[in-house]
């Protein structure tokens, strides 16, 4: 029976592991974001989210714990200097893993894995920033069907007739 085992071994012995999710770890802090087995990124954000929260505070003991798990010193300077700044602010979350479809060869579920702040694409920026009204899909449509107030029924009126006039 599996009582209280919550983690995946993913067919390993113990060795094996913590060499995999060692480099896997390393790989991600240089590279910002790669692609492996969903398995695999699943179990690589709960090893290495408390690593990234430890980067947030720039201690010489910060920066040896997290040394003794990778063991890389260019992964712990990238760590430390590039990604625990820019996460600083963040409370967590610091890792997206998105599904990317099944491999070809044996049909394993296929996931890319990221840090969040370094990814433009996904980044979330209010709406005053990028100069759009935040609008939802059914209030759109009533608004512009029936001006609520008299004010803006005029003002619809005025913009009617001007065109009209051109």
């Amino acid at each position: 029976m599996r009582h209280g085992v919550k983690t995946n071994n993913l067919g390993r012995k113990i060795g094996h592991r913590v060499a995999l999710f060692k480099n896997l770890s390393i790989a991600l802090i240089m590279h910002k974001r790669i692609n492996t087995t969903l398995a695999k990124a699943k179990n690589l954000r709960v090893q290495l989210e408390p690593l990234v929260t430890k980067s947030k505070d720039n201690t010489q003991h910060s920066r040896r714990t997290v040394f003794s798990y990778l063991q890389n010193n260019d992964a712990v300077s990238e760590l430390f200097d590039t990604i625990g700044p820019k996460v600083a602010d963040r409370p967590g979350g610091y890792l997206r893993i998105i599904k990317t479809g099944f491999r070809k060869g044996d049909g394993a579920e296929t996931a890319l894995i990221e840090f969040v702040d370094f990814n433009e694409v996904y980044s979330s920026k209010p709406a005053s920033a990028t100069g759009k009204k935040k609008v939802r899909r059914g209030r759109a449509k009533a608004t512009a069907a029936a001006p609520a107030t008299e004010n803006e029924a005029a003002s619809t009126e005025e913009t009617a007739a001007e065109e009209t006039a051109e």
